[in-house]
């Protein structure tokens, strides 16, 4: 059977968005810019495993031939040895504890809670030293339990499924826990709910360490945009990737793209990236030509602007979402700006919709 024509028109479009975005990754010269290492937790959930490395692999060669060039990942543990995963499928251990230092970040995807403690003492051992050496430690679905066990969560934050909020609260009950999140960064820990989060990690890594034209391939070769509502493929074609050359900055517009619904404040941005304020301040100015907070309200306007007239979500849930506290103040801000009501802007396309 031969397949319909807006099938094929797509296939070839999907390649060509591809090689353009290969293409962008040639000019940024070569070497590896991201090693992971892996520390597989006993019963740990497959997906999370194949989410991370899939990403990683999307970004590190061209096409879908999976070198590892830009990036490269490794399992660490014990000597000839192999983690049974959640599912019963075992994946080996690919280096006996190599020095933690070669690593960018080191992860660890833990697994089903009453097995928590059925590991090698080593595992604990490697985990501490790797923090002392200052690499940053990134725990996946309830990798945050391990970290949290191995004492590595003083005076941090963790994000965890809302499944596993009342275990958290239960078994450190002297540690912050989020829950309804995707990830979150706290300077040198991070954790991520695992499932499909993983992947929005994952970009946002990959983007930090490798550049805007690896992370957009990893979205468009891993997701599929819903129908209706907002998702992160849309959040994407709304505000781009930014390619900047100072860390900080980067880290820094990672830090708002994920917090557009909440802001941040700019002393806790500052502080998550680490810098101060001043130096934060400065870094935008050069590379921004604006402040933090003038960039950071311009791309909540430009999501807002990007909603308006590719959805046909409320203006009032529109303002929410863009860290808003009230549609009034979103629509004197957004006429401010853009010299339109979000209404007639809307109307402009032909669209409903004028609450203001």
């Amino acid at each position: 059977m031969r397949a319909p024509k807006n099938a094929v028109s797509e296939a070839v479009q999907a390649h060509a968005l591809v090689g353009r975005l290969d293409d962008l990754s040639q000019t940024r010269g070569v070497g590896v810019d991201l090693n992971v290492g892996i520390l597989l937790w006993p019963r740990f959930p497959l997906l999370s495993l194949g989410g991370l490395c899939d990403a990683l692999r999307h970004a590190a060669d061209r096409g879908d031939q999976s070198r590892q060039l830009r990036c490269v990942w490794t399992t660490i543990g014990a000597q000839n040895g192999a983690v049974e995963s959640s599912c019963g499928v075992a994946v080996p251990v690919q280096s006996a504890f190599p020095p933690a230092g070669q690593f960018d970040y080191i992860v660890v995807i833990g697994g089903l809670l009453p097995h928590l403690d059925q590991v090698d003492p080593r595992y604990w051992t490697y985990l501490r030293e790797a923090a002392d050496a200052k690499v940053p430690l990134i725990g996946i679905c309830t990798g945050s339990f391990v970290l949290a066990r191995a004492g590595l969560m003083q005076d941090r934050v963790a994000c965890v499924h809302s499944f596993h909020y009342e275990d958290y609260r239960r078994m450190f009950a002297h540690l912050r826990v989020v829950t309804h999140a995707d990830y979150l960064i706290d300077g040198d820990r991070i954790t991520c709910a695992g499932g499909i989060s993983v992947i929005e990690l994952a970009a946002r890594l990959i983007n930090l360490h490798c550049g805007p034209d690896r992370a957009a391939k990893v979205i468009h070769q891993m997701t599929v945009s819903r129908q209706g509502g907002s998702s992160f493929v849309e959040r994407r074609r709304a505000l781009g990737y930014f390619s900047v050359e100072d860390a900080a900055v980067r880290h820094a517009v990672l830090l708002m793209e994920e917090n557009i619904e909440a802001p941040l404040n700019i002393a806790v941005i500052a502080k998550m990236t680490g810098t101060s304020v001043r130096q934060l301040e400065r870094a935008f100015m050069a590379e921004m030509k604006a402040s933090p907070n003038e960039f950071y309200r311009w791309m909540r306007l430009r999501y807002a602007r990007w909603m308006l007239l590719n959805t046909s979500r409320k203006i009032t849930d529109i303002a929410y979402e863009c860290g808003f506290s009230d549609s009034a103040h979103f629509i004197r801000v957004f006429r401010q700006a853009c010299g339109v009501t979000p209404g007639k802007l809307r109307a402009s396309r032909g669209g409903g919709d004028q609450e203001e």
